[in-house]
Formats: C-alpha cells, structure tokens, sequence
C-alpha cells in the first residue's frame, strides 16, 4: 500500500511539514511505502475553467494528479487560515479533481482513497476548525478520512531540535496516525482479495 503525504504549507520549517514527518515516520515503520511531495514542486495557478479549456492542465497538476492515482491512502496536513484550510491546498484539492481526457471517469484521482488528517498551529486551536471543513471537502471528493485526527496547538513551541514533539502523548499520536492509515489500507486490500 503507497502513500502519498503532503502539506497545505509550503513555509520554510512549517509547522505542519514537522508534523507530517512525524506521521510519515510512523506509516514507514508499519510498513508503508510513503511518498512525500512538496506542493512547492508543483507550481499551479489559481484554478480557471478558461485557463483549463485554452491550455489544458498544466502540466504540475499532470505529474501530481498521476502521483496520486499510483497511491491508495493521503496523509494530509493542513494549516488553518481563518477557520478555513490553506488556500494552496484547496486549489491542489480542485485540480485534481478535474478530468484530463473524456475516457476518465469523474473524480478518478480520488477513486478509493483514504485521508488521514491533521493540522498544526501557533494557536491554541491547533487547526481543529480548518480540518472540520477539509474533512467535507474530501468527503465531496469521494474520500474516506479517518475519523482519528492529530491537531497540534501552540506549534511554535512544541518542537524539539531534533524534530520529535515535546509532548510524548502528541508524538505516539501522530506516529500512530500515519501507522493506521497503514493498517486500514491493508485491511481494505485484503477484504477486496
């Protein structure tokens, strides 16, 4: 089972790209073939139904979209902007979900994935409002999220230097994360053998 892992964050020492690796860390060690991408990497403009029909799909929301179809599970992080997840991811989130041929069926990116979610914040909040609205924005999707989530508050001063979290009860949760979304693809795939 591959997973794919991404942040809604392109920031330097994001907050949620720590958090990610911590997640990523823990799906590699039940097993998981984990690829983690930079959304950096993949320049898209703003989404643009004239642009889409004049050009066609950029050709980052090509490479990305392909990436996806090759893995069953997401590992997502998602910083909150005013309540809201971020921007970048929701226009990624968009592009993919476009058709590049008429052959393809609709939402084929997303055909049977499964998300598992979480956010970091310098608030107290720690992201709990922005996953509740990227949690209906897969479930519009066709994606299956997890009902487990890791949120990770007063970020800017959880961190050790060398990447784990202070709080060991956060660390065992967000390593676990990544190891169930392992485990529940696995499960998947064996009930469909």
């Amino acid at each position: 089972m591959k997973i794919l892992a991404l942040s809604g964050s392109i920031r330097e020492k994001s907050f949620n790209s720590r958090l990610l690796d911590i997640a990523v860390a823990g799906a590699k060690s039940a097993g998981a073939e984990v690829t983690v991408v930079n959304l950096r990497d993949y320049d898209m403009p703003l989404f643009n139904q004239d642009l889409e029909y004049q050009e066609g799909a950029p050709d980052a929301v090509v490479q990305l979209k392909n990436l996806m179809i090759q893995h069953q599970g997401l590992l997502i992080a998602s910083p909150e902007y005013n309540g809201f997840p971020s921007p970048l991811l929701k226009n990624m989130l968009d592009w993919m979900s476009r058709q590049q041929n008429e052959h393809e069926p609709p939402m084929f990116a997303y055909n049977g994935k499964i998300a598992a979610v979480m956010a970091a914040s310098p608030g107290a909040g720690g992201g709990t409002r922005g996953l509740t609205i990227l949690r209906i924005l897969l479930q519009n999707l066709g994606v299956m999220a997890l009902p487990g989530q890791v949120t990770l508050g007063q970020a800017g001063q959880a961190f050790r230097e060398d990447g784990r979290l202070h709080e060991e009860r956060l660390q065992l949760a967000a390593e676990s994360l990544g190891s169930d979304l392992y485990d529940v693809l696995m499960k998947q795939a064996s009930e469909l053998d």
